[in-house]
């Protein structure tokens, strides 16, 4: 893994933006434009799909931060590409940041930073479970 995982890695990933993408759809405004959340979310697919395939066995990664401008809208039926480039790895090995982009046709529609970190998966899971039973009885916050 340490041989495999170095900063300047890069990744891509395309979607084709679907009606049920647009702000007015996912219920983050009332746009028909592709959602800033959904941008977001195929930043960190990018990221996660560049990373997953040179992690140890059991592990995977979570995100912890983003930090993202949407500087221009997407109508419905077009293509976004997505890029993702590690710049930095923790000095433990197990936090990892990105810089990360999405363009259109018409160019540049977003950009910023993206952090993760890595962890067991089945563990993770585990907590998350644990945490549901544990606050199961109560009623709301």
């Amino acid at each position: 893994m340490e041989n495999a995982l170095h900063v300047g890695l890069t990744g891509q990933k395309e979607i084709t933006v679907t009606c049920d993408m647009m702000a007015s759809s996912i219920g983050s405004g009332h746009v028909y434009a592709y959602a800033t959340a959904m941008m977001i979310a195929g930043m960190e697919a990018t990221a996660v799909d560049l990373l997953q395939p040179l992690l140890p066995e059991g592990c995977t990664t979570v995100g912890t931060h983003v930090d993202v401008s949407h500087v221009s809208a997407t109508p419905c039926g077009m293509k976004v590409r997505f890029t993702a480039e590690l710049t930095a790895i923790s000095a433990n090995g197990k936090g990892f940041t990105f810089r990360v982009a999405a363009h259109d046709a018409g160019g540049l529609i977003g950009e910023g930073r993206h952090e993760r970190v890595m962890v067991n998966g089945d563990a993770f899971e585990q907590r998350t479970h644990t945490k549901a039973e544990n606050l199961a009885h109560r009623d709301g916050f």
